[in-house]
């Protein structure tokens, strides 16, 4: 069994149910759902008796913007702080509106033009010349093709000569292969979702041209802590599934003292304001939360009693925040003596385990 489903395969059972209660509604072209039904999909509800699980929790009106932007002629670029969902909720429009989201390019410094236009099989290039079997198409250039979406992962870390590649693919839906003397067109439902962090700005901030081609949508951080206590539940829930986890599930109580932790060192402040705490280098998300539990998981169901205790959150707390050793390891360890320890009651073994782990 794959170690990570796309959404399309994860979720199959809901997309069925919403395309089988959906058949009779127009469609955009090149679309399996419509709009409303993808809404459904990403936002949870009912379809007939399947429960649809929310994919996203947060402002309903910003993923209708999403969904809206891809009905036009306009790319949708997802931009928002680390762990704010970006990726996931590109991933689950994808599989929702075309039924494939593996169409993926990654962002890096490395990303070179070839990676958004074609590339070639140099072994056929050189026996046959330039030829159909010898083109390697790009996952922008196959969603063109297909009518269908591609996602661009982390565009904001690209150079600019491949940011610049693409403002004419989305200008004018078309990707010139002069060595075949032919211009694909995309066909009708083509369209990009891609992301940028605002936190890391990557080798070169996009140009105002490539923006302009763009519908930009920022994509908030959780509002409050009952929100994000939520995400982090059902995220954990889903993930420690899918890795066949034997843990116990984290109680309520170990997930909202790591939000809590998480959310006052990311405000520099506690969550009733009354003291100020220094923030660490590194980012300190929702998704490196739901990562940490799902890693107490493993440990507590590996190495301990089967539930996931404080010193298997406190080895999870130690990796995610410490991360420049010297600033790091200092700003947890003030945390650890002026906040954590200052609570006492149910937050003292949880503070002893810190302590221990952090010398």
């Amino acid at each position: 069994m794959p170690i990570r489903l796309p959404a399309e395969k994860l979720y199959a059972h809901e997309l069925e149910a919403l395309a089988e209660l959906d058949a009779k509604e127009a469609k955009p072209a090149g679309w399996r759902l419509s709009p409303k039904a993808v809404l459904t999909f990403i936002l949870g509800g009912k379809a007939g008796d399947t429960v649809i699980t929310p994919k996203y929790i947060g402002h309903k009106r910003l993923i209708e913007m999403a969904i809206a932007t891809l009905l036009t002629d306009r790319a949708l670029l997802l931009i928002g702080e680390p762990g704010t969902a970006k990726s996931w909720l590109s991933e689950n429009l994808t599989a929702a509106i075309h039924g494939d989201s593996t169409k993926v390019i990654q962002g890096t410094a490395g990303t070179s033009e070839e990676h958004v236009r074609y590339s070639w099989n140099y072994a056929l290039l050189l026996a046959q010349g330039p030829s159909d079997a010898a083109l390697i198409r790009s996952p922008i250039l196959r969603a063109m093709e297909s009518g269908g979406i591609a996602r661009f992962e982390e565009i904001s870390r690209c150079v600019s000569e491949v940011q610049d590649a693409l403002i004419s693919i989305l200008s004018e839906k078309t990707i010139s292969i002069p060595e075949l003397g032919r211009d694909v067109s995309a066909e009708r439902g083509f369209s990009i979702i891609a992301t940028a962090n605002t936190r890391d700005r990557g080798v070169n901030e996009m140009s105002a041209a490539l923006k302009r081609r763009f519908n930009i949508i920022v994509l908030p951080a959780p509002e409050d802590i009952e929100t994000e206590v939520d995400i982090v539940r059902r995220r954990v829930g889903e993930l420690s599934a899918a890795y066949e986890l034997t843990a116990a599930a984290p109680s309520d109580d170990a997930i909202r003292k790591v939000v809590t932790i998480f959310r006052e060192l990311r405000k520099g402040a506690t969550l009733d304001g009354k003291a100020k705490v220094k923030s660490p280098s590194g980012v300190i998300s929702t998704a490196e939360a739901i990562s940490l539990l799902t890693g107490s998981m493993a440990l507590a169901g590996s190495f301990g009693g089967g539930f996931v205790s404080d010193e298997d959150v406190a080895a999870g707390l130690q990796g995610a925040i410490v991360k420049d050793d010297e600033k790091d390891k200092h700003v947890w360890k003030e945390y650890l003596e002026n906040v954590m320890k200052k609570r006492g009651g149910v937050w003292r073994d949880l503070y002893n385990a810190c302590s221990e782990i952090n010398g």
